[in-house]
């Protein structure tokens, strides 16, 4: 049997970026799949992106990832998301066609050169030495490898609850991946138990439309890859209605036999995702919640009934959606469901995603306690190429809390672990004005092109943007308007206040009723640059004086930052700290004085006793 350098297990979305990563970067990879026709199956909302989980698909993209480029060839539905709000909290979201973007990432994956398949479970890791050497096969084949990356998603010993039936399943319809758990827990892993679910599917030829309200994209569409230039495919309508107070009574009738409600489920769910059991009970002064329905693709008639996530019997479930406005004749295809699984503590990882316990073997996705396909990608491309680093023996790729939203992605989840299934918000990334979506190429693409995963083409056309933009934010400052009396009767037209002396373009952009299209009615040559130069302008310039503050605080969180603990640093001995401080920096072995002050529990105090005895011990 031939040999790997890489082994990546699971064909979701973790181990897609993980496997074309490795590959790419030019490492022989073996991508090990329970189905090689399930390889990047959304198992639940056929949709990319969302509130800060935009950022993510971007920042994979930036990096040289597959996610953003595939939603733009599927993507049946695209909407910017808080376009009224400021930059920094703007994000695209696209309802994608599931079956063809399954099949898009398919060929991705089978076409990528250095890239081998195999159909298989994973039943053991095999380790000597303190480090990875291979995998045992339910086939009972042994493969060797250098590095591993495990990507099962839901699948550690999964188990479905439909009301009080449960069954053993990675998810529906697909067995689950027990004795890869259990290898993890003789490894001496800390492991625990999450909680996730999914909505019934919907025949659409028995929903009444008539009554909706239609939500349209936007028009014309904004694609995701920063190499995309247009969106070709056709775009759909999703429909708005709404649960009722009729709804939420069949709802608490079926809460004897809802799992949820019985403690038959013991893992913990998505505090920000409910199912709609949960949303009935926990806010019961709602008369009613917000569904959305997506058309699953647009070769089907199935219908995603975003919303109403739910582990209730099916009994319950059929009453329940034929007492909605446009389903009151609705046929379920496929029943909604809960499903559990294990997970490793991701504080048992290096921030390179590398376990502490056993070199070469890496972690990404819901293994690590995250929740949602963007979470996923990001982690499994950030282990991909760390793992590739890891056979050339060179320093891993550790994103900063103040480069990407996939660094506090990985930050919290290696500093702070989590008891509940972790998902990105804005409000987690503390520099989100210097983290926006439509920056993550300025931000980011040089280290995916070093890494060697940005095209030359894709890297050349970023070199001639950001140079577009350094000449434009250069010229504007430089075009100087007098105050004359036309200039102010323009000015005034667009109800500004008049020049009293000479300004810069710059200067006039600042202003709150300017925009860049302004500006070319006084240099009619700015009409020629491309949309997203433009955008970019506009926002450095008006946005200058924050970004100037925040970019001030990060050189400040820097200096900690760069301050690195010894490999062989022993917590334990270091005097005035109380033992939880010993206990947290013992457990978590933060790799620096910035990762330390994040912990919970280590106070600015213990960072001061820290500092000084490095200084002690000559390593400041």
């Amino acid at each position: 049997m031939k040999d790997y350098e890489v082994i990546v297990v699971g064909g979701g979305h973790a181990g897609i970026e993980a496997s074309l990563a490795c590959a790419r970067i030019g490492h022989s990879t073996l991508l090990i799949t329970q189905k090689i026709e399930q390889i990047g199956y959304m198992s639940c909302n056929p949709a990319i992106g969302g509130l800060a989980k935009g950022h993510l698909v971007r920042e994979i993209d930036a990096l040289g990832g597959e996610m953003a480029k595939a939603t733009d060839e599927t993507g049946i539905q695209f909407k910017q998301l808080n376009i009224t709000k400021g930059p920094a909290v703007r994000s695209s979201r696209a309802q994608v066609d599931r079956h063809a973007y399954r099949l898009r990432m398919k060929k991705a994956v089978e076409s990528q050169k250095n890239l081998l398949i195999k159909q298989a479970t994973v039943e053991e890791i095999l380790v000597k030495n303190h480090s990875v050497v291979g995998v045992k096969t339910d086939e009972d084949e042994t493969i060797l490898t250098k590095t591993l990356i495990l990507a099962p998603g839901t699948f550690l010993n999964g188990l479905v609850h439909i009301g009080l039936e449960h069954f053993p399943s990675g998810r529906m319809g697909d067995p689950p991946s027990i004795s890869l758990s259990e290898s993890l827990k003789r490894l001496g892993f800390r492991m625990g138990r999450l909680k996730t679910g999914t909505t019934p599917r919907l025949d659409g030829n028995s929903i009444d439309f008539s009554g909706l309200t239609p939500q349209y994209g936007d028009d014309p569409p904004v694609p995701f890859s920063f190499s995309t230039e247009k969106i070709q495919t056709e775009q759909v309508p999703c429909y708005i209605t709404y649960t009722n107070l009729t709804t939420h009574e069949i709802i608490k009738s079926g809460l004897d036999r809802s799992p949820l409600f019985c403690g038959v489920i013991k893992g913990i769910g998505p505090r920000y995702c409910p199912s709609i059991e949960d949303k009935v009970v926990r806010f019961a002064d709602k008369k009613r919640h917000q569904i959305f329905l997506e058309p699953e693709g647009k070769d089907t008639n199935e219908i995603y009934p975003n919303g109403i996530s739910t582990s209730l019997p099916l009994d319950i479930q059929i009453r329940m959606l034929r007492s909605i406005q446009g389903l009151e004749k609705v046929e379920i295809i496929r029943p909604g469901y809960a499903i559990e699984y294990d997970f490793v503590d991701p504080t048992e990882l290096n921030p390179s995603l590398e376990t502490k316990k056993i070199k070469g073997l890496f972690h990404a996705g819901q293994i690590n306690g995250t929740s949602g396909y963007e979470e996923a990608a990001a982690q499994g491309l950030m282990a991909g190429i760390n793992a590739s680093l890891y056979i050339r023996g060179e320093s891993p790729l550790i994103l900063k809390r103040s480069d990407a939203y996939i660094g506090v992605l990985i930050d919290d989840l290696v500093t702070k672990g989590t008891s509940e299934p972790y998902r990105m918000f804005t409000s987690r990334a503390e520099y989100r004005l210097h983290l926006r979506e439509d920056n993550a190429d300025l931000r980011l693409r040089e280290m995916g092109y070093r890494v060697g995963l940005v095209k030359e083409e894709d890297y050349r056309k970023f070199l001639e943007k950001k140079m577009a933009i350094e000449k434009t934010l250069l010229k504007i400052s430089e075009f100087k308007l007098t105050p004359s009396r036309e200039n102010n009767e323009t000015l005034h037209r667009w109800g500004c206040t008049p020049l009293k002396k000479d300004a810069s373009l710059f200067e006039l952009l600042k202003r709150p009723e300017i925009h860049f299209e302004h500006l070319v009615h006084f240099d009619p040559i700015l009409k020629e640059l491309k949309r997203e130069v433009r955008e970019q302008v506009e926002i450095q310039v008006k946005y200058d004086g924050y970004i100037k503050r925040q970019m001030d605080l990060i050189e400040r969180a820097q200096k900690l930052e760069e301050v690195n603990f010894p490999k062989d640093f022993d917590f334990s001995s270091v005097m005035g700290l109380s033992t939880e401080v010993r206990e947290k920096l013992t457990k978590i072995r933060p790799i620096s004085l910035g990762q330390a002050s994040r912990i919970s529990g280590v106070t600015p105090a213990a960072i001061s006793i820290l500092m000084i005895n490095l200084k002690k011990q000559g390593y400041l």
